[in-house]
């Protein structure tokens, strides 16, 4: 078979690559078997949000994940293999599910390059069981995609994977590649396709100032009585707009306006879309190496550098802010510590946003091999930065205060790949897109001390930042 090179700054090795596909096949036809085979390739760069402007499709599953600051995107498009749960023991079998699917996975080219291999894509909904039965994500959703581009800083990677069985047509898979990578390649320099104009949209708040206002005043008398030491409170807003939201143009506004949070995308597969810009990483892992964030307290930015120096020096010393924060420093290390790591707590500093700052405090550990990283994000979600204290009462509370279903709002979103390196993401600062609909979800810790005004703006302000980027 004859198959003409693509452009010059990509090279693969189409004949090894032939001669890989027709040995697995072989394979599969004398074991009655399926195997997969993840194809890695470096490509010329191409921004991942064109790609998932280009090529996703409603009806299929896709994700997005960006971290401006750490010069990393990754688009995933189509599953090639996909797993959906609802159940309380949806991190363990999402576990499972990844090292089943690793053991029949044949690799071709250089996975040693950033972002190469088997990468699984992950969502999960804040509670194991939504108490809406139309809301329209499960409770857990994990995919391995059939197309995926990703960047670090200038290095781009093409990674395909191709499920194959004795009736497949191995010729076809290679031309297929081939003019997958000759259309990629032309989408270098591309940037998403978005329209200016603004469109005009009605709001509907789903709680007025005096419902959030008066679940506040309730949670102190709880806090007061020491049935709680903290609890999360949640507010949406529904959105209605003229025509169609563009994700595209929204994911691209984020990226604009909150460069150093973490810009996602989670599709269902069924034209539905949950998307934000998250401040809060819950874990990354890199070499064994864990990261994770004590994100609590929080005041607005000033509207002049005094006033912001002035809103910065107040947080910091605000002795209701740092019990705040101190709660989440606490959980994390005590939950790290149960798994047997031994987590390292870092200099405290502020997380500032464009509209928002908070106090920060990186908390580091090393990871054992025979810790899967999804073990830590069971044994994390939810943290009282969006739960509360303590988390089960917390939990309790929230179901009985918010009207709405949480669904994926301030749950676990992200990626794991084949050697144990993850990042998850907190799905707040988030919407749920459904055409011309949209929900926007933001909320705040509520403590002792705390004040149902100010709690109430400072959802408020949440709320219209995420409103900015959608329209």
């Amino acid at each position: 078979m004859t198959i003409s090179p693509c452009r010059s700054s990509v090279f693969l090795d189409y004949k090894d690559l032939h001669q890989l596909l027709l040995a697995v096949q072989e394979k599969c036809y004398e074991n009655h078997s399926r195997q997969m085979v993840s194809i890695s390739i470096p490509i010329d760069f191409i921004d991942p949000l064109v790609v998932l402007d280009k090529y996703s499709q409603t009806n299929t599953l896709n994700f997005y994940f960006e971290n401006k600051s750490k010069g990393e995107a990754i688009a995933a498009i189509d599953a090639v293999s996909k797993l959906e749960i609802t159940s309380k023991h949806r991190f363990s079998q999402t576990e499972e599910f990844i090292k089943d699917c690793l053991q029949n996975v044949i690799n071709f080219g250089n996975t040693n390059q950033p972002f190469a291999g088997s990468h699984f894509f992950c969502s999960f909904g804040f509670f194991d069981q939504h108490y809406q039965l139309d809301y329209p994500f499960p409770s857990a959703t994990i995919f391995l995609p059939k197309l995926q581009v990703a960047v670090k800083n200038s290095a781009c990677c093409l990674v395909v994977n191709y499920l194959i069985h004795s009736r497949v047509n191995i010729h076809t898979i290679l031309r297929e590649l081939q003019t997958k990578i000759k259309n990629l390649q032309s989408l270098a320099n591309n940037s998403p396709n978005i329209e200016i104009s603004a469109a005009k949209f009605t709001k509907n708040q789903i709680n007025n100032s005096a419902t959030f206002k008066h679940s506040v005043l309730s949670a102190l008398e709880k806090i007061e009585s020491n049935h709680l030491t903290k609890i999360v409170l949640a507010d949406a807003l529904d959105v209605r707009s003229c025509k169609s939201f563009n994700l595209f143009k929204s994911l691209n506004n984020l990226r604009q306006l909150h460069p150093n949070c973490y810009i996602f995308s989670s599709s269902n597969g069924q034209g539905k879309n949950f998307i934000g810009a998250s401040p809060e990483r819950l874990i990354s892992i890199q070499n064994q190496q864990l990261i994770t964030d004590a994100l609590a307290g929080s005041a607005p930015r000033g509207k002049t550098p005094t006033e912001d120096a002035t809103n910065a020096n107040n947080l910091v010393n605000s002795s209701k802010e740092k019990h705040e924060h101190n709660l989440v420093i606490d959980f994390i290390t005590q939950r790290l510590s149960q798994l047997g790591l031994f987590p390292q707590v870092l200099a405290p500093r502020l997380r500032q946003l464009s509209n928002i700052q908070h106090l920060w405090t990186p908390i580091t550990a090393v990871v054992p091999p025979n810790i899967h990283p999804l073990k830590i994000v069971a044994q994390l979600h939810p943290t009282p930065a969006v739960a509360g204290a303590a988390r089960d009462i917390a939990c309790a509370e929230i179901r009985r205060y918010e009207s709405f279903e949480r669904g994926l709002y301030a749950a676990p979103l992200g990626w794991v790949d084949a050697k144990g390196n993850c990042e998850f993401i907190v799905g707040i600062r988030s919407a749920l897109i459904d055409g011309d609909r949209a929900r926007l979800y933001a909320g705040a810790g509520i403590v002792a001390g705390s004040d149902p005004d100010k709690e109430f703006a400072e959802v408020q302000l949440k709320l219209q930042a995420l409103l900015k980027a959608l329209v």
